[in-house]
């Protein structure tokens, strides 16, 4: 290879050009290192801006993805919810044709208890009935139905506050006169009222706190055999002595007065006068009976125009002095 010629080599610079050639070199020297370093931030921050922008993109297709999850369970959750509703008022049909197969079955078993009740009833008041009745072993389950079934009908009514919705001639009021007066005949023969003051006393207690809860004026008839019943009892000396130590009993009694009704009051009367024949009796009950507003009740009686019920309340005001004594607190009788 030929040597190049020394002439090649060399360039002849003017002295002005080879300043400001010197100086431009310098200034690249001293701006390059400024340029280089922001060239390479710059390219950092493109590197940077490509990764946000490449998970920025994955974000947006998992988001995508995911409202598209969602979306499809919203459809499925929109189909489930429609074929739930179907279903609910499907049920609500069956449920509706239910309550009516049950209303209809409720007023065919009232209408059937109410006839075999009465039926019952009339059978009953023969004696040798209730001495059948006796035998059989089944009057237990007997009372323990009827005191259920007495409790429940007067609750019904204090509730609903519409006893005219079971009025005389309803099945469910024919159903209870009918139970009480099976009662009241069974009391009457001294086999049920022995049987009775041995073994009813859950029922002697429901009767009695029935009373006491009734509303004045309302189902008198009822009110009057449940009074019977207990009267009947009464005449048995281990009924009475059962009755008579019911703290129940009084305040029984005087809301019983108070009734609208003569007859409920005359057999509140006697179901007294019976308590006070018993001298054991009525001495137990003395002080609470003359710190209790029956006196004054029975006072108030004596002014009926009721020819029985003036003649009863008289013969219990006598009674009641003639055990305790005329005190300051008992009613004036009038003649």
């Amino acid at each position: 290879m030929d040597k190049p010629n020394e002439k090649d080599c060399f360039v002849t610079v003017g002295k002005r050009d080879l300043e400001r050639l010197t100086t431009e070199v310098m200034q690249l020297r001293e701006f390059l290192p400024g340029v280089v370093n922001d060239l390479v931030q710059m390219l950092h921050k493109s590197s940077a801006a490509e990764k946000a922008n490449e998970h920025i993109t994955q974000e947006q297709e998992r988001l995508r993805q995911e409202c598209l999850h969602l979306g499809a369970r919203l459809d499925a959750a929109e189909t489930e919810r429609q074929r739930e509703r179907e279903e609910k008022l499907v049920l609500k049909e069956e449920l509706w044709a239910c309550r009516d197969q049950m209303q209809q079955q409720a007023e065919f078993c009232t209408g059937l208890g109410a006839a075999s009740c009465t039926i019952l009833w009339s059978t009953s008041g023969r004696k040798e009935a209730v001495g059948d009745i006796l035998a059989d072993g089944k009057l237990q389950s007997f009372l323990d139905l009827a005191a259920q079934t007495l409790k429940s009908f007067v609750k019904s009514v204090d509730e609903d506050t519409k006893p005219e919705s079971l009025g005389p001639n309803s099945n469910e009021h024919q159903f209870v006169l009918a139970l009480a007066g099976v009662i009241t005949n069974v009391a009457a023969v001294a086999c049920g009222r022995d049987y009775l003051s041995s073994c009813g006393h859950v029922l002697l207690d429901t009767l009695m706190q029935l009373l006491k809860l009734m509303k004045p004026g309302v189902f008198p008839k009822l009110k009057v055999l449940m009074l019977m019943a207990l009267y009947n009892v009464s005449i048995s000396v281990r009924g009475l002595k059962y009755i008579s130590e019911s703290p129940g009993l009084l305040p029984m009694i005087w809301t019983l007065l108070e009734d609208e009704d003569t007859d409920v009051c005359l057999h509140s009367l006697r179901i007294l006068q019976s308590l006070l024949l018993e001298e054991e009796a009525a001495s137990s009950m003395g002080p609470a009976l003359l710190a209790s507003p029956c006196l004054e009740y029975v006072g108030r009686l004596i002014t009926r125009r009721q020819p029985t019920l003036r003649q009863t309340a008289l013969d219990t005001m006598e009674d009641i002095e003639a055990l305790f004594g005329k005190c300051g607190n008992s009613a004036h009788v009038e003649q």
